[in-house]
Order: C-alpha cells, then structure tokens, then sequence
C-alpha cells in the first residue's frame, strides 16, 4: 500500500506538488467543492432573484417586448385579496392533512408488521414499496384510467363489495369524491415512503430496552406508549416535514387526475399557479404568488424543524 501511494507522489508534477503541498486536508476539500457548490448556487439563486424582480413588475411571458412596467406591491396586494387564490389554499391544506394523516397512521402500521420478520418478510416488503417507485406522472395516468366509471376496476370493485351500480358515481367526476380521489391515490403511492422512514426509526430502538421492560413485567401495549412510540416520534415528525413540503408543491398527479375540477375542487396551489403563469401569462403576478408560497413553506418548516430539534434533545 505503501508502495503504491510513493508510485503516486513520484509520478504528481512537481509543480502540483509545490502548489498544493503545504495546504490542509481542509482546504483542498473546499477546492473540489467548490466548483459543484457555485454551480448549484447559480442554478437555484439566480432562478430565485430574477423571480424575485419579476414579481414586481407586470411582466408578461408572452409579450417580451412589450414595455416593462413597475408595479410595486400590488401583485402581491392582489395575490392576498384574492378569494379564488384563498380557495385554493383551502384545498391544498385539505389535500395536505388528509393525505398526512393516512400515510402517518398506515406507514406506522405496516412499519410495525414489517418489524416483526414473519415468513415472506421480504418478498412482501418489496411488493409494499412498488408504488413508490412509480413516477407521479405514470401513478396520474393509472389510476385515471382505474377511476373511469364505466371501465374503471375501482368503482368495479366498490359495486362488487357494495351492490352500488358502478356507473351511478365518478371519483374524479364528483364534486364530493374528487378531492378524496387525489388523497386516495397519493396515499397509495407514498404509504411505503413513510412506513421506509418508520421502519429505520423502529430498527434503531435496541432490543435490550424491551427486555428490560419485559423483565418489569409491562404490557406490549404499555411499551408501545412507553418505548417504542417516544423513540420513534423523532422520526414521525420527520416524516410528516418531508410528506408536507411535497404535497404542498404536489402538481403532476393532481393536475392529470383531476386538473383542478370538477370546477375549482381540487385546484390546488401549484394548479393556480400553473393557470396563472402558463394559461394567463400573468408572469409577474405568478412570480408573486410564487414568492409567497416559497415563503409559506420556508417559514413553516423552519418552524417545524425548531420543534423537531426539541423532540430529538429530550
């Protein structure tokens, strides 16, 4: 080995040698770093400033060389009085919590059945994890086709369990079902990404910890309240951050289950920002509504990172 590493200094220029000789382990890691983090600054911090100068202007993509014209505030004045754009929020926040509190309380159940390694342990684990594996462009194109009254296997199957007729009701169709349409299916296809992010955290809990508990003679239900539900929170918390910044900025399946109807049901942010930048070609009042959202998400996730970091020192 040591040969190996003399072969590779006598063979570095010696100009090389001289120039990088005398600097620390630490200073040649941020040499080769450097260049990747520059690159990534120019990729997301322009983006970021130019949509930021846009957003007070009345700029439309569409007409690039009409006259520019600064408009202050009053994008933003707009975005904020605007009862369509309140709506919206209202059904992203249904379609973030719903689907939140699905995949919490199933991905934590399948997690504790996966936990206990029974026969099929892993052929099962494996066909669980399928549908996250799916691009939420092809999972949209499925379970439109599967949500189809006539055709569909869904309502085939409610009729089969239920005697309902399958043409008598539209998932996707139905002022009332679309928007637990959407929740359905993106609880379907992510389940297994937070029952992954539960199963790491029940793997972590030592074994001798419930020995103990065993040897003080307490109930499986009492070291599930006691143990197993305390140590694993920390990972719950960072389950629900991850799920809840990706519903929010959710557009690909939503726009192709559903693309925001019947109507304005299922309109969620993204949706009306889509509507607004690309349907309109209100690119400074989008930008604005962009800006806001980013700030929404930045804000309330700092916040719940602070609170996740509290859970974690207790």
């Amino acid at each position: 080995m040591s040969t190996l590493a003399e072969r590779a200094v006598a063979r570095t220029p010696r100009r090389m040698t001289l120039r990088f000789g005398g600097m620390s382990d630490r200073a040649i890691a941020w040499l080769f770093i450097t260049p990747s983090v520059l690159l990534l600054l120019a990729i997301n911090i322009f983006p970021l400033l130019w949509t930021i100068q846009l957003s007070f202007t009345n700029y439309r993509a569409n007409r690039p060389n009409a006259p520019i014209r600064y408009v202050g505030l009053d994008n933003y004045r707009d975005i904020l009085t605007d009862p369509d754009l309140w709506h919206a929020m209202q059904a992203t926040a249904h379609f973030v919590l719903w689907s939140i509190a699905l995949e919490l309380v199933l991905g934590f159940g399948l997690a504790l059945l996966i936990n206990r390694r029974f026969r099929g342990h892993s052929f099962w684990t494996t066909i669980i994890l399928l549908p996250m594996m799916l691009s939420p462009a092809v999972v949209g194109n499925f379970w439109t086709f599967l949500l189809q009254p006539q055709i569909g296997l869904f309502n085939s199957a409610i009729a089969l369990l239920t005697g309902v007729d399958p043409s008598s009701f539209q998932m996707i169709g139905d002022v009332r079902l679309a928007p637990w349409s959407i929740i359905m299916v993106d609880t379907w296809m992510w389940t297994p990404y937070v029952m992954l992010i539960c199963l790491a955290g029940l793997r972590s809990i030592p074994d001798y910890i419930y020995e103990a508990a065993e040897v003080d003679r307490a109930s499986p239900w009492r070291q599930f309240w006691s143990i197993t539900l305390p140590m694993v929170m920390p990972f719950l918390m960072l389950a629900i951050l991850f799920r809840a910044i990706e519903n929010f900025k959710m557009f690909d399946m939503v726009n192709l289950l559903t693309s925001g109807g019947p109507g304005s049901t299922t309109e969620v942010a993204s949706i009306t920002l889509k509507r607004e930048a690309f349907e309109k070609w209100l690119t400074g009042y989008s930008s604005a509504l962009a800006i806001i959202l980013f700030v929404t998400v930045f804000g309330a996730a700092n916040i719940y990172v602070k609170a996740l970091n509290r859970v974690k020192q207790r």
